[in-house]
Parts: C-alpha cells; structure tokens; sequence
C-alpha cells in the first residue's frame, strides 16, 4: 500500500509540479488575511460561479443543470436531498448507454437540496439555530471512473486556499480511520495526500464509519471520504472540536472515494470503476467566505430578512437563539426566510401543497411559515407571497424557473395561505379556551384536543406541539399514538361496514321523526358553489338547527362529550355519500362556541334524512343553532374526479361502442374507479385513444350544464346515459359542453356527455388539468375496471411512466450489447428483468405504458431463460463428459461435481444417463454458501431394483436431510454436519445402489 501511494504521488505531482508550486505560495499568501475580515468580497452568486467555473474551465468538468426538487423517476425519495441523486443511474451502472448522462466523466453543478420529511429530515430544526435548512444549495464536483483521491484532495484545497483564500491554519480534514468489523483498512492513502500537501500531522484527523464512511443506502456504492472543517475562530487548535458538534468548527466539504459496492448481503466488493462525489453547502460556505457566524447574516438571506421586517410590524432581525431570543421573533424571521425559499423552488419545480407524500410535506412547511409570519411577526396576510420576488432575485440567476413562475407560486402561495389562517385563528382560539379550562399548574394538553387540531384543521402536529411548547404546555405523545393508531384503523376500514354503524335510522325511529313533524332534509346548499372571478371555487356558508339526535339505536334529545351519535339537520351543505361519490369532510361549530369542534366522520342519507355521523366534542341539544365548515379540498377533488368519470364514460362509449354499459364507480378526492361492461380488456392502442378523447375535452375547458328537470322529460334524451338505479324525479342531469335545453329541443347532433347524477361536478373541464388510467383489468368476463388519476398524480404517473421507459429500454440496449454471457452474468441480468417487471406492475403509470413495458419485459425474460437454459446446458455437457472419461461404463456411477446449480446438477446427470443408458447416476455438489450439499439422481426407466426416489430418500434422510422425485428421476438436500466428508456419503449411496443391483447382471 505505501509503494502504491508513493508511485501515486510521484506521478500526480511531477505532472502538476508547476500547479502544486503556485497553489504553496498562493496558500502562504491567502493564509495571512485576518479574520473576521472576508477573504474576498464574495458574494453568494460569485461563490457559486467561482466554484462552477473552477472546475469546468480548470478542469474540464461538464457543467450540469440542477435537476428538479422533485426526484426522477425515484420513489424512495420525497425530495431530491443531494447532489449525488440525479448521478444514480450513473452510480448504479443502470444509466441508458444512448443518453447524455452515459458520457460524463467530470461533472461540476449547483444542486437545490430539500431535507424534510423521509431519512434527512431538518423541518423541526429550522429556525432554532443559525444553520439548519429545509432548502439548500449543494456545490459538488463528480469524476466517474476518471480521476481519484490525489487529483480530488489536490482540487478542493486548491480552490478552498488559492481562490477563495480560506486560510490553511483554519482548515481540518478528517479521513476514514478503518473498521475492524467490516474488514476495512485505514485510509493512510488519503492522509498521507493531505500530509504530503503541506497540512499540518495535528489538522489531519482520523474518524471511524459514522463520520468518514459514506453510504448511499442498505446497498449499493459506498467509499471513505475525507471531510474538510473549519475554524470559525483561529489562532488555535481545534482538532478537538472537529465532529464535536461544535457551532465554532463546521464541516464546509465532503469528498467521498466510492471504491466499493455493499451487497444485498452486507459484504463490501470493489467496484469496477472508483468514482468522487464531493458536497459542499453553498449556504455555510458563504458564511464562511463573508466572514459570518450565522448562514442567515449573509446575503443568501438578509435581503429576505429585511423585506420580512418590512412587511411586518416586528423588531428588526438580531440573531438570536435560545433564551436570549424573547418571543422568538428572531426564530421567527428565520422559519420564515427558510421556509419561503424552500416553498418557491418546490413549486417551481411542480410540487405543490398537497395531502400525501411530498405534497404534503410542503403544505405542513407552507402552514408554519404562515403561522410563525402571522402570529410571531404580526405580519399581514399575503406577506408570505409578497417575498416571492425577493427569492426569485436572490436565487434567479441560477434558477431562472425562479423568475418565470413567480406569478403562479405567488398565487398558490396565497391560496394557501387565505386557507390556513382561517383554520389558524379558529385553532388558536381552540388552544385558549382549552387552556382555560384545564389546571394551570399542569404541564400536559389533552390529546384529544390537539388531534382535533391536526385532524380537522390540518394543523402539522410539530405547529401545534411548538404553540404549545411556547405556552409551557405539552402534549402526552402516548396518547396522541393511541389517537393515531384509532385512526388510521377506522381509515382502513370499508366505507360498508362504516356504512354499517351509520345508517341506523330504523324503521321506528324514522317513523318517529315523521309523526313529530320533522321535515327531511333539505341539502340542496351542497350544490351551492360558483366560480369567483379569480377562477376559483367559492364555498357560501350554511348555518343550520340540530332537528334530532340519533345515539345507540334510538332518538334522544342530548349527547354528551365523547357519545357517537348522528345529527339531523334542518339543512346541510355536506354531501352525503350517494351515486357512487364519497361523502364531504368537515365539521360543525355551535354559536355559542365556536372554537369547539364537532367532526364530521361519516354522511348518510336514511329516508330522506342526512344522517352526520360525529364524535360529540361539548354537550349537544336539539335545537342548537351550528355553522357547517366543509373541507373543500376534500370536496373538490371529488368534483374534478366525478367530472372525469363522466368524460372517461362518454370516451368509452364513443370508442368501443353502444355495447359499452356502467356496472358501477366510485368517485373519491384522490381517484375514480369505474366499472363497465366490455368482452375483454383493453389494448394498448384502445387505452391511447380514450385518454387522447378525455384529454381533448379537458383542454376545450367546455362548460358542465347541470339542470333540474322532470324524469320523464330527461328520458326524452337520445343520448341520455342512465344505469340501473331509481332516480329522483325530478332529476339533475349533468351534460358536458352543450346546454340541456339544447338536448331537449333536439337543436344539436354534437354527441358530448349526458348523464342523471344527484353528484357535484365542475363548472368547467379544465379544472381536471389530466387524466391518466393507471389500472386497467376484468374484474369478472365481460366486466373491466379502470382505476385513473388525475391533475398532480396524473402528472406524477405520467413522468413515473417516462422513467420506467427508460429503466427497460437502458436494459433492452444492455442485452444487445452483451452477447456473449457468462452464466453468472446471465443469472444477475435475469433477475433484474424480474425486479424491473415487479416494479412496472407495482407503480402508479399509465396503463397503457405497463401493458407495452410489460411485453417486452416478458420478451426480455424469455430470451434470458433460454441463454441460462443453453449455457447450463453447455456446462452440464462439459462437466457430463469429464465424469464419463472418469468412471468409463459402470453399472453405478456416483461421484461430485463443482456447481452450485440445482438445475445444473439435473442436467449433468441427465447428460450422464444419455450416454450410460443402463447406468444408475448419482451426484452431488456443495453449496458453498451453507453446510448444505445437493443430491440428483436418475435410474433407467422400468429398473425394478431401485426407484430413484427410494435411492435419493434413502441417501437425504441417512445425513439429516429429504429428498423427493419419481421412479426415474429425484433430487433433495443433505446436512453436511451429519457426515465426517463428501466422500462418506459417495461411498455409502454407491454401496446402497450396489447392494439393490447385486441379483442383477451389473458391474458395480
């Protein structure tokens, strides 16, 4: 090794002996700037265009764009959290040989980085101290297969010392110091590079797996790396302080040296081509360059700071933490300022608040910036979208995505946050009363309440454990899991058995309600909505009377905190599940107060009825006057998803014809499910066609006309499509693109949709944005069901689709390449068609995409069985061939073979019995990974001395194993702890086999 490192060096430094010269004196030069001072007068875009340009004109490393915060194609990621991401394939040896992305060697770029939610998770740190971030910037520079750790070291303190001018006697570095357990050396190669750079013994540092051993996951490329630190104070040493968790000695770059490949089965191999994969925060690398103890004092962030104090009536930002930050104002500035730069960028790049996944992390990001900007900074609403353009200046020049949608993330950013402070004034007030209500010298909130909170008003439960935290309160985190747990089981439970429990307004109990005068229910405010003039969907409020309570199995006139019951309302906009849609979402408030909650779990209609299934939060009485607070998220999605099931019905029909009948849907806010009766599934081209004609008219953004008309005057409709069900009369009938009165007149030919539905729909089509059928298939013969997406999923299967694509042809193109196999790499290639397929049949895309993906998959495996079956063939015959030069024409032919093939072992005596036709064939082979040896035999067909079964079975079971096959052919496992050798149990079968043949005319 240390003959390796010095022929390394000599190499390295006799060709860059002039570079190395220049980069000591200009070290000695640099080093001499006192702190705090800057270095230079550098800027964060200079920064980050120094950085990129020293190594693409320096080196000639390809300078690549930053890809999307949302990952490529990589469902193990809710958020691109690295530079190294958009590199996988690359890592991986999976990347398409045709693309761009095949051909680099050196690559330099400035990746945006998010770490919330998932493995790398600093949401709840942000804000608390100077460094944490949900968004950041990494600068990395990347060789595969090209230069290695001399070239790596040599680049990065040359760019750190010469020009940046960081001094030398400030920096650290820290180098893998071996691990016994996992079988590895020390890195001395990379330390005596740095020594050999001129770096003091005391500032080069040894650390074990935790800090200098980098890992991309349970599997996959991995290497030791080499962390450069620096000293925020100086004049000392600090070799202490390095890893320490120090705020004085931070970590600034990371070089890792990817030269192994950690299998499946934790064992560490070395890859066939090293790799370097350098990260470098640009947010701590400005602070250090501006001379800065704080990522927020530089100016990555104070004109942000500053436009925040400007739209809010706080003091002006001082930097502080802990308890010498009085109200957390400071904290405050920084949530907001970290929180907005993260919200642009995701937005930019596609991902919007949402309620799953990565959406909705980014809502619970957006929820706690408007939270701490309203409440803490007292700023105005809309203050969060109005520093938009502050970010898009800050940021523009390396993303210009940044400049080009600041329009439309300041829209939805107001959106959002028009929604939340609604909910955010109504938990506060929630939160106050409670606490007046409960002793106030205890330290514990009710769980109950809290999860109220995060349940039916969306609150992030970190927001609501942080507003309580800043009253000195907590929440008992036992509790809030029980809570949790209750939840998530109700959730999985059927909508029928939910079902079940509701509709229990039995035949005494409604004709109570009758013969007490109650009036049915009058719910036609669930279709009250308009469009506002800023195209969005506007909501009135209902205010209704509770007309009855309905509590275990009978009528009462009051419930009790805590009781489950049903209310009957005189009025009510919630949506009750009917017509295949799910029901709304919401709660009730009471006048007198209303900062108590009533959840609405479940909506029923019973004989007229709508029955609201809740969990009593207070005392409540028929008679009580409630105000109806619909989510209308929720409620919208299912508009969008009915709206779309009518186009996918009408597209249908269009395409395959009259014969195309409903036999069921079921319409909720993330999907649609639609039943329909066809001779058989559909094709690829069939299912292009239909999303081709529903996409059509999603962009015509044609109007939905809804009308009210009598039965019988609906039926005189050509075109109506109607199922087997009993209306109502009169009837709504919902027709896409042409009016009603048109249909009925006959003033039309144009064939569009034309349905009965009691269900909300859109005002216009464009609201859906996309459609994607992601599942197709017969339930039954002559019955298929589509499962689609639409909007955000939609687009989401729709790229997932595209990587897909990519991932099999890469793959086709890899087979075409490798014609001439080895078994183990035909082995290797075979199971990754397995996996591909598994993840194709698995994953949300288009289904028409899956159907075309999963026939050349099946093409690919085809091909791949029968180049493993041909080479095991050729192994077997080889293996056959030595063994009969071997033991010539014996009547018992016993012997082992090297493999650790099953089926290699049953062709090789298979090969034997060809050629010995009246021999009994017996072999064995070690397992090489277990105690475990395999046995194959054949005898001749109709031998009536001995069955191969019998022999194999006797062979098994005499050393701790079973066997199992026919008459002619049989194979089975032996234990070999139960023999002294291989050799003892070759000779006690062929002694068995002879002592069964001894009557016959062989020769043993």
């Amino acid at each position: 090794m240390a003959a390796h490192i010095r022929l390394v060096k000599r190499l390295h430094f006799s060709l860059l002996n002039t570079k190395i010269s220049a980069f000591s004196t200009s070290t000695r030069r640099c080093s001499g700037i006192a702190y705090p001072r800057p270095y230079k007068e550098f800027t964060s875009k200079r920064v980050r265009r120094t950085f990129i340009d020293f190594f693409k004109e320096g080196y000639e490393h390809k300078e690549v764009p930053s890809s999307p915060v949302r990952p490529r194609g990589d469902p193990s990621l809710l958020f691109v959290n690295a530079g190294m991401n958009q590199f996988k394939p690359i890592l991986l040896g999976c990347a398409d040989p045709r693309s761009e992305m095949a051909s680099y060697r050196r690559v330099v770029n400035s990746q945006k980085c998010v770490r919330a939610g998932g493995k790398h998770n600093d949401l709840e740190d942000v804000g608390r101290d100077v460094y944490h971030h949900t968004f950041f910037e990494m600068l990395g520079n990347w060789s595969f297969g090209d230069y290695f750790k001399v070239e790596a070291c040599a680049m990065a303190w040359r760019l750190l010392t010469e020009e940046y001018c960081i001094p030398a006697e400030r920096l650290y570095v820290s180098y893998f110091s071996g691990d016994a357990a996992s079988g590895l050396p020390a890195d001395e190669e990379t330390r005596e590079i740095w020594l050999s750079m001129g770096l003091r013994p005391d500032h080069v540092l040894p650390f074990g797996m935790k800090e200098n051993f980098w890992e991309m996951g349970e599997m996959g490329p991995c290497g030791p790396c080499t962390e450069i630190h620096y000293d925020h104070v100086g004049n000392r040493n600090a070799a202490s302080l390095v890893n320490a968790d120090s705020p004085d000695v931070v970590e600034i770059w990371n070089l890792v040296f990817m030269q192994h490949n950690r299998e499946g089965d934790g064992r560490l191999r070395s890859l066939p081509q090293c790799s370097v994969d350098t990260g470098m925060g640009l947010e701590r690398l400005v602070t250090v360059l501006q001379g800065k103890r704080s990522n927020y004092d530089t100016d990555l962030f104070t004109p942000l700071l500053s436009a925040i104090h400007q739209c809010s009536k706080a003091p002006v930002y001082q930097g502080r933490i802990g308890d010498a930050d009085v109200g957390r104002v400071d904290m405050a500035y920084r949530v907001v300022a970290d929180h907005i730069r993260t919200l642009c960028v995701c937005i930019a790049d596609g991902v919007y608040p949402g309620m799953t996944g990565a959406e909705l992390v980014l809502r619970r990001i957006l929820r706690r910036a408007v939270r701490f900007s309203t409440e803490v900074l007292q700023a105005p609403e809309g203050a969060l979208a109005s520093l938009v353009p502050t970010v898009a200046h800050i940021l523009g020049d390396a993303y210009p995505e940044l400049q080009t949608e600041s329009e439309r993330i300041m829209d939805i950013i107001h959106q959002n946050e028009v929604q939340f402070l609604t909910s955010l004034k109504q938990g506060r007030r929630v939160i106050d009363r409670t606490l007046n209500t409960i002793d106030k010298h205890t330290a514990v909130f009710p769980a109950s309440v809290a999860w109220s909170l995060h349940r039916n008003l969306g609150f992030p439960l970190d927001l609501i454990y942080l507003m309580l935290e800043e009253r000195g309160k907590m929440v008992d985190k036992k509790e809030m899991k029980v809570l949790e747990d209750e939840y998530e089981k109700l959730r999985c439970q059927s909508e029928e058995e939910d079902g079940d429990r509701v509709d229990q307004l039995d035949l005494h109990s409604l004709a109570e309600l009758q013969s007490q005068g109650v009036p049915h229910t009058d719910d036609s405010l669930k279709y009250s909505y308009s469009l506002g003039q800023d195209g969005r969907y506007v909501f009135p409020p209902c205010r209704a009377s509770v007309l009855a309570l309905y509590s275990e199995g009978s009528l009462v006139s009051e419930v009790g905190e805590g009781q489950r019951c049903g209310v009957i309302l005189d009025r009510t906009k919630f949506y009750a599940e009917q017509g295949g849609q799910a029901h709304d979402q919401g709660y009730f408030t009471k006048d007198e107060l209303q900062d108590v909650l009533f959840p609405v779990e479940c909506v029923r209609v019973a004989g007229g009825y709508v029955v609201h299934q809740i969990t009593a939060a207070e005392t409540l009485r028929t008679g009580d006057q409630v105000l109806l607070h619909v989510d209308e998220t929720q409620r919208l999605g299912c508009m969008v998803k009915h709206t779309a099931t009518h186009i996918l019905n009408f597209a249908l029909r269009e395409l395959l014809g009259p014969g195309v009948n409903q036999r069921g849907s079921h319409v909720a806010a993330n999907r649609l499910r639609f039943d329909f009766s066809v001779k058989g599934s559909l094709s690829v081209s069939q299912l292009q066609q239909v999303q081709a004609l529903v996409q059509n008219i999603i962009q015509q953004n044609a109007e939905v006309h809804i009308e009210e008309i009598p039965l019988s005057r609906a039926n005189q409709i050509a075109t109506l499509r109607t199922i087997d069900e009993v209306y109502p009369d009169p009837v709504r009938v919902v027709s896409v693109a042409v009016p009603v009165s048109d249909l009925l007149n006959s003033n039309t030919d144009r064939r569009t949709s034309v349905e009965l539905c009691c269900g909300t729909h859109l005002l216009r089509t464009g609201e859906i944005r996309d459609l994607v059928i992601v599942s197709e298939r017969q339930m039954v013969k002559g019955i298929s069901r589509i499962v689609a997406v639409t909007g955000d999923e939609a687009k989401a299967a729709r790229e997932m689709g595209q990587a897909m694509q990519e991932e099999v042809e890469s793959l086709v193109a890899r087979v075409g390449v490798d014609n001439a196999l080895s078994l183990p790499a035909a082995q290797r290639l075979s199971k990754e068609v397995g996996l591909l397929t598994d993840a194709v049949e698995s994953t949300s895309i288009p289904q028409w995409q899956r159907r075309e993906l999963q026939s050349h998959l099946k093409a690919l495996q085809r091909s791949s069985n029968t180049t493993i079956r041909k080479l095991e063939i050729r192994e077997a015959t080889l293996k056959a061939n030595e063994l009969l030069e071997k033991h010539s024409n014996k009547a018992v032919l016993v012997d082992f073979v090297q493999t650790d093939s099953k089926s290699i072992l049953m062709k090789t005596v298979n090969q034997l019995s060809k050629n010995t036709p009246g021999s009994l064939v017996m072999l064995l082979s070690h397992l090489q990974t277990s105690e475990k040896v395999l046995c194959a035999c054949q005898v001749p067909k109709g031998c009536t001395s001995v069955s191969a079964c019998e022999w194999a079975l006797a062979v098994c079971e005499r050393f701790g194993g079973n066997a199992g096959g026919s008459d002619v052919v049989a194979n089975g496992v032996i234990n070999t702890a139960n023999a002294t050798d291989v050799s003892e149990i070759l000779h006690w079968a062929e002694k068995l086999a002879c002592g069964k043949i001894k009557n016959v005319d062989y020769t043993c």
